[in-house]
């Protein structure tokens, strides 16, 4: 009888130790979460994006004239100069880039043809002008003898004084006659040596050595070589870029914002630069342009932009390792608190209209509803809701619900 009701005692044993490993496994487990502080402190609210530093003066050197334009780098003797990106130039000095007049044109069959015609022409028109020449010089030392003459019958009054008059009237126009011919004679030559030189061609030797004169251009102002344009020698026209010059510490970083973060933003409000590749500097705003235009996103959106002017507040040791065009990251403040409740974004939901949190009270999750005030991309500031020292879910899944029993995350 004895062994009977210990046999019963031991089954019911067994039974309940099965009951206990069943309820423990369907007990509820709390859910894991990560979870956040409330806390008090200093809070910003910045506008963020990718800028680039800008020489705030650039000059560009052009061609003041059509020509060709020596080889500004590597040197190779002659006029070329040497002139390389971040070489230091004084204004007015430095020679910057050396001009030569073109050489002449090819010339086709026809053209060749014509301009030769042109040159006997003039050939031509010389011998004429010096036999009009000789022609008058013998008519003038005709008349001049007639004139000596004519004197000499005078003085015995032997003519009239009207006879006299007309021989010395001849010799005048005679005269006058030969300097005219003598001038035309000149017009003749120097036509046929500007018809002779459009005969020139490119090849030969007297073409490449007409081309020995030069116009030296010199910097317009005190800098560095920003950027070689035109390097090698060509031929350019009037007005063609050659170099750009400018002063590096003369620095400024242009942003370029999307328009409704621009009309918050206030001339003179205080800028973070970073992501330069150096540590963090002060900037400050000095000028939002008055004209948007429309700038295409990576993901070709069209965004409105306005562009937006920064100024360094750091001394230029802080950044002088930045030059022209390079890349940086702004953060230009809309409002800033040194001492306010803040809960991370991370934390917020929406529950209905309003802003809610799941704050963990003895070990559960309760959705609380809260009034948010300024936010940023990492945190927002509390107005009502919680407390410092509040506890609450990051992140929250679709697990997590009102009442539900929550533990923190233990990560390794």
């Amino acid at each position: 009888m004895r062994a009977k009701w210990l046999k019963r005692a031991a089954w019911v044993v067994v039974l309940g130790l099965v009951l206990s490993v069943v309820a423990w496994f369907a007990w509820p487990r709390p859910i894991p979460v990560d979870l956040a502080i409330v806390n008090t402190g200093p809070m910003e609210v910045t506008v963020d994006d990718e800028a680039k530093t800008r020489v705030r003066h650039i000059y560009s050197v052009s061609a003041p004239i059509t020509g060709k334009v020596l080889r500004i780098s590597n040197p190779a003797g002659g006029h070329d100069i040497s002139v390389h990106v971040g070489d230091e130039v004084t204004a007015n000095e430095t020679i910057v880039a050396v001009m030569q007049p073109m050489a002449p044109s090819f010339l086709d069959i026809r053209s060749r043809e014509e301009l030769q015609a042109a040159v006997a022409a003039a050939a031509a028109a010389v011998k004429l002008a010096e036999a009009e020449m000789h022609r008058i010089e013998a008519a003038l030392g005709f008349s001049r003898d007639e004139l000596r003459r004519a004197q000499s019958l005078a003085s015995t009054n032997t003519i009239s004084a009207k006879a006299l008059d007309t021989v010395q009237l001849d010799v005048a126009t005679n005269e006058a006659a030969l300097e005219s011919a003598k001038a035309q004679l000149e017009v003749r030559r120097s036509e046929y040596e500007m018809a002779t030189a459009r005969l020139i061609d490119p090849s030969t030797d007297g073409a490449r050595s007409n081309a020995g004169c030069c116009v030296q251009i010199r910097a317009p102002a005190t800098g560095r070589v920003l950027k070689v344009v035109q390097q090698s020698e060509a031929v350019v026209a009037a007005g063609t870029p050659l170099v750009e010059i400018g002063d590096p510490l003369d620095l400024e970083v242009v942003a370029d914002l999307l328009s409704t973060d621009a009309v918050q933003i206030k001339v003179g409000a205080p800028v973070r630069i970073d992501g330069w590749g150096g540590p963090p500097l002060r900037g400050r705003v000095t000028g939002i342009e008055p004209e948007g235009f429309v700038k295409v996103s990576a993901l070709g959106i069209e965004e409105q932009r306005v562009r937006t002017i920064i100024d360094f507040v750091d001394p230029p040791e802080a950044w002088s390792a930045l030059g022209n065009d390079f890349r940086a990251i702004v953060h230009v403040a809309l409002w800033s608190a040194e001492n306010t409740l803040t809960v991370p974004v991370a934390a917020l939901f929406r529950l209905s209209d309003d802003w809610a949190v799941f704050k963990v009270s003895d070990g559960r999750a309760v959705a609380t509803v809260v009034s948010i005030g300024h936010r940023n991309d990492r945190i927002a500031e509390v107005l009502s809701g919680l407390v410092a020292g509040d506890s609450v879910v990051l992140h929250p899944s679709d697990r997590i619900k009102g009442g539900v029993a929550v533990a923190e995350r233990i990560t390794d």
